[in-house]
């Protein structure tokens, strides 16, 4: 039997955002299932998973080791706590780059489509940036034609998923003394598909065995995603789609609409949401939906394709990861679009309780109970337009009796590209530079990453914000973090009040916000250039400078990668929670505090949140000192 005190308690338990709390209500009392049910369900989860000390790799298991020192201490091969740990943290890893630098491949492969006239609504929009980034291949741009330039830089591109020259271009982007480091510790990546598949070689049954070489490969596999796929996915999708400048927008549920049809884009790639966007201004599929007795069309994101087409177009966003079963049980959604990554497998049967149709649009990533409809770049804007045509002739069937949508979205700024905030400074980095040696900025810190049941939604995101901004510490965020932040009031210039006073007099000169939207996970990428950029301002390493990286709510393989690819690029990263690696203290060791003298950074688990703002501060502090300011 249903009780309105319980729901609300548990609402309240479950996620920080008041819009979540309300709709996690309904759907408790729809009797809808959510990831929060799911994860009691699966109490208690297996301590040998979590401690990373089971392995199936081959027949001869499942095996798994005695975290207490007795037996099993070893599995059927003969593998230690030490190398199932290594090697299960590398399967974790590579599988998350894998993620990330195949986004990265399928953007490339449109903007070649593109160049080359194959592709259907595409254009070539940032000339400046694929210019730029021509320049940095050695590929002639005089007296050419913008898609002969990009024909040849995206060629160029593609090449460096499985060049032979031992080297990722825009891994020369990164600072000479960060690049020396990599080379004295044999992790320069050398291409994105070679380390994701040396990672699956090695850690084939009766291949690595040496836990410290299986996580130096984990390190330069995580460098081929940071600065080789997901760089590539961000620096491709500017091309296409213009570099993000910063603009205003609104963010969570009550981005819905009770009168117009809705449609919700979910997941990761901009290539099929900006399509349904540009769709979405039709003339016809306007006055179709006028004649279902819509207003409207309503488009809103979820996640990092809502990230996407947040920081370009201003599309509102409507939440992150968690909210994507919140958002059906509103009863206001007619289409739920996804196309890959952080889509719930279960999210067909919760659209079974409403009207809702999802869509999926992927071959990768076929959901059984949704409606196929594959997206191909050569037909791209046909489908988009099959797409709203389904959600408008959906509109009739929503039932007005269990619709709820909550009232207030929140204002946010977004849009901050790395080019955009040094637009913002002048043209140089300098201002920053000064504001941080002078103090009134003492560090910066990048919150990214996903949310996850474990943890009250948002909770460890917003409070770490809020922690950081309060002592000075500029916040950086993509992802889910973003979100978050968004919904909670911070990524708007007025939330400058809740900053120490140095951080306030910057935000209040220059009109921004002191935790700034740089987009999606793929994103990442942009943190590690404004990173690099500064360090070659000043002659240092990026591992000499003062600032850190937190994921205080990850869930996911690829914050794997994006945790290591900071930490071996010399940024120190706190994880809110724990990895699967407690049950080899080497490997822990190793990852907690030898790292330091390899990359000067390493990893730290704290989910307690201002304990991790206590720590992150404690590190800027140390990098201050080292530099002496």
């Amino acid at each position: 039997m249903y009780d309105a005190f319980r729901a609300k308690k548990l609402a309240e338990q479950r996620a920080l955002d008041a819009a979540d709390q309300e709709i996690i209500a309904k759907a408790l009392e729809d009797g809808v299932e959510t990831a929060w049910d799911r994860f009691i369900d699966q109490q208690p989860q297996c301590g040998f998973g979590q401690l990373g000390i089971c392995c199936n790799r081959c027949a001869m298991g499942p095996c798994r080791i005695e975290p207490f020192g007795k037996k099993p201490d070893r599995g059927v091969c003969g593998a230690t706590a030490d190398t199932i740990v290594a090697r299960n943290l590398l399967d974790d890893l590579s599988t998350g780059a894998a993620a990330h630098s195949d986004h990265g491949r399928e953007v490339l492969e449109v903007l070649l489509d593109t160049a080359v006239g194959k592709s259907q609504g595409y254009q070539i929009t940032d000339e400046t940036k694929l210019k730029a980034i021509a320049a940095e291949y050695g590929i002639n741009t005089e007296n050419r034609k913008k898609e002969e330039i990009a024909e040849d830089v995206a060629r160029a591109m593609l090449e460096e998923y499985g060049t032979l020259k031992n080297r990722i271009q825009m891994a020369e982007r990164a600072p000479e003394k960060t690049k020396d480091t990599w080379k004295r510790l044999g992790i320069v990546p050398r291409s994105v598909d070679r380390e994701i598949v040396e990672s699956m070689h090695r850690i084939h049954m009766g291949v690595g065995a040496d836990y410290v070489n299986i996580l130096l490969h984990a390190m330069r596999t995580s460098l081929a995603d940071g600065w080789g796929g997901s760089m590539m996915a961000t620096e491709g999708s500017d091309i296409l789609f213009g570099t993000p400048a910063p603009l205003r927008s609104r963010a969570n549920l009550a981005t819905l609409k009770q009168d117009m049809v809705n449609i919700v884009l979910h997941g990761h790639n901009p290539i099929l949401s900006e399509m349904i966007v540009k769709a979405a201004d039709d003339p016809q599929l306007k006055e179709r939906a006028a004649g279902k007795g819509a207003k409207g069309i309503n488009i809103v994101g979820m996640c990092c394709t809502g990230n996407e087409l947040l920081m370009r177009h201003g599309i509102p966003i409507a939440g992150t990861f968690l909210d994507q079963e919140l958002a059906i049980a509103t009863g206001a959604v007619e289409v739920m679009v996804v196309d890959y990554q952080c889509i719930f497998p279960s999210i067909a049967q919760t659209a079974a309780c409403y009207h809702t149709r999802v869509v999926s649009t992927s071959q990768k990533a076929k959901i059984p109970g949704t409606t196929y409809l594959e997206f191909r770049p050569e037909t791209a804007l046909d489908t988009a337009r099959e797409i709203i045509t389904v959600a408008i002739d959906n509109f009739p069937n929503r039932n007005p009796g269990r619709v709820r949508i909550p009232q207030k979205p929140v204002d946010l700024m977004a849009g901050f590209s790395e080019e955009a905030i040094r637009k913002a400074l002048g043209g140089t980095y300098r201002p920053l530079i000064d504001a941080i040696v002078g103090g009134r900025i003492r560090g910066a810190v990048g919150i990214v990453g996903c949310n996850n049941p474990k943890i009250k939604q948002d909770y460890g995101h917003v409070t770490l914000a809020k922690e950081l901004i309060k002592r000075d510490i500029l916040v950086l965020e993509t992802g889910c973090a973003a979100i978050a932040c968004g919904k909670a009031g911070l990524l708007v210039p007025e939330a400058a009040d809740l900053a120490g006073d140095g951080l306030k007099s910057v935000c209040k000169a220059l009109g921004i916000p002191p935790v700034l939207h740089m987009g999606s996970c793929v994103d990442c990428s942009r943190i590690l250039m404004l990173a690099a950029n500064i360090a070659k301002e000043l002659g240092v390493g990026i591992g000499d400078l003062p600032i850190g990286g937190a994921a205080p709510e990850w869930y996911s393989q690829k914050a794997i990668s994006i945790g290591t690819y900071f930490v071996s690029s010399g940024v120190y990263v706190v994880l809110g929670i724990p990895p699967k690696i407690f049950g080899s203290p080497n490997v822990t060791s190793l990852l907690a505090a030898q790292l330091t003298d390899l990359v000067n950074a390493s990893f730290a688990v704290e989910p307690d949140p201002v304990k991790a703002a206590d720590l992150l501060e404690a590190e800027i502090d140390r990098k201050r000192k080292a530099l002496g300011i």
